[in-house]
């Protein structure tokens, strides 16, 4: 049986004083997103090269960060289902996009680089190949049209 879940956001922008969007660079692309049952807005702008904010979150970052956090809560379920004890969890996500001279765009690669550790020596190689099962039930990589690669590394503490 699947289920259907719904998320909400809710995205504010006002024209600041002496602004104008008649021109492409007129105002300010800083805004607030509210996300459903959530405390605090998030602060979001255009990218700097797109005359954004660079102080602010901007919606290629969160994209990025959407897709390297669902892999790792994606991870760290299938290594609870393998009884693999992960103590640590970081990873240096990249992504890449392209920008077309009509100004449309598109994600044309992540690169998601993991480094796990996990405490049983005996466990290394599953550890390793696990990363392509979260990557096929991460909801977010299964949502995009871009390649997302891993280049993850596993670790075992020293004991």
């Amino acid at each position: 049986m699947s289920f259907k879940h719904t998320f909400k956001a809710e995205v504010n922008w006002q024209i600041g004083d002496n602004e104008t969007t008649a021109n492409p660079r007129g105002f300010s692309r800083n805004h607030e997103v509210t996300i459903a049952n959530k405390n605090t807005p998030l602060e979001v702008s255009a990218a700097k090269p797109f005359r954004g904010d660079d102080t602010r979150y901007n919606p290629e970052d969160l994209l990025l960060s959407a897709l390297a956090s669902c892999h790792m809560m994606s991870y760290l379920y299938v290594c609870s289902q393998n009884n693999i004890e992960v103590v640590s969890y970081t990873d240096t996500a990249e992504a890449i996009l392209d920008v077309e001279p009509s100004g449309s765009g598109h994600f044309s690669k992540v690169t998601l680089k993991p480094v796990v550790t996990i405490n049983d020596a005996s466990q290394l190689e599953l550890a390793k190949v696990l990363h392509d099962k979260a990557n096929s039930l991460c909801f977010i990589a299964n949502s995009c049209n871009f390649p997302i690669e891993h280049y993850a590394e596993v670790l075992v503490t020293k004991e």
